[in-house]
């Protein structure tokens, strides 16, 4: 009997199969990814993640959807873009660019597992009860950024060892803005220096921060880690080379695109690591039994060029220390 006879007698159940066999695939899972900033800055970083998602078993458009959403800077969106995601029914929530995204999504739902790359202090923050055992639906990356400001400032000591006027940059939206301004006071009043402070909670306080600092005779300048700043990286390294400013920052993203000296943790690490617990509760893991993970990897990263237009030499010890160093 030739195919057509065969398709002749069954009629209609031949033209089925496909749609049957179809409805017994299991649904693509979904990945709602909130972040803070805007995508263009955080394309490394969201690519890495997407890394850490392939070593689980899962690429991005093969056999995992990644719903994405930014807050371009508008920290007040976060509560509504994590309510989309639930909405979405996403399968869970990666909660990038600081706390105030995880916060957004832990209040969002307590159902849907959260994986957050966050600040020093989760438990206070109340991502989880414990770092060990989170006991809830979130887990994640804890960055101490903030405690490492004044090993920043230290560095800059090494590199302009005749400054004595150090200005702070701080978001003073930023739950971490008492703490990092507390640690830098604390710091420069055992090495006897004077800290300028400044605020920048929107793009257009960048330049008249920095303006500021300038016009107080500041020697130099630290970054401090907010997830804003980092997504206008690009704008602060500038109007630092314009004005002159030596600066420090948190991430390497930043002496990459210019910046004298970063010293921080690696946050596409960290990102790497959050793609990689994707994968395991998608395979059925729960955030409950992944422990909250710290950094793994410190990274001094200084840019030489940028050292030689300021008219800096820098000292071959510090040199010798760096991870890196751009030419």
């Amino acid at each position: 009997m030739n195919r057509r006879k065969i398709i002749t007698l069954l009629g209609g159940a031949a033209a089925a199969w496909p749609l049957a066999a179809r409805a017994q695939q299991p649904a693509m899972p979904v990945i709602g990814f909130l972040n803070s900033a805007s995508p263009g800055p955080f394309v490394r970083l969201a690519d890495a993640f997407r890394q850490g998602l392939r070593e689980g078993g899962y690429v991005e458009g093969r056999n995992v959807t990644i719903e994405y959403r930014w807050a371009d800077g508008q920290f007040a969106r976060l509560p509504e873009l994590a309510t989309e995601l639930v909405h979405r029914k996403v399968s869970l929530i990666v909660a990038t660019g600081g706390t105030v995204s995880a916060r957004a999504a832990k209040e969002a739902t307590a159902t849907i597992p959260i994986l957050f790359i966050a600040g020093p202090n989760p438990i206070g923050d109340g991502l989880v009860t414990s770092i060990n055992r989170p006991g809830g639906n979130a887990t994640g990356v804890a960055l101490y950024t903030s405690e490492l400001l004044p090993k920043r400032l230290e560095l800059l000591g090494e590199l302009l060892p005749r400054a004595v006027t150090i200005a702070l940059l701080v978001n003073p939206s930023d739950a971490a803005y008492e703490l990092e301004t507390k640690g830098v006071e604390d710091a420069m009043r055992v090495t006897g220096r004077q800290m300028v402070l400044l605020g920048a909670s929107a793009e257009g306080d960048f330049e008249p921060a920095l303006v500021s600092a300038v016009r107080q005779r500041a020697d130099a300048l630290l970054v401090s880690a907010n997830p804003f700043f980092t997504g206008q990286r690009a704008q602060l390294v500038a109007l630092a080379a314009r004005l002159a400013v030596p600066a420090g920052y948190p991430w390497r993203e930043y002496a990459d695109a210019g910046g004298l000296m970063s010293y921080g943790p690696s946050i596409a690490g960290a990102y790497h690591l959050i793609g990689r617990y994707a994968g395991r509760i998608l395979n059925g893991e729960r955030p409950a039994d992944l422990s909250v993970q710290g950094p793994t990897k410190y990274e001094l990263v200084i840019n030489l060029k940028t050292a030689k237009a300021l008219g800096l030499t820098v000292p071959p010890t510090l040199l010798a220390r760096a991870d890196e160093v751009i030419e």
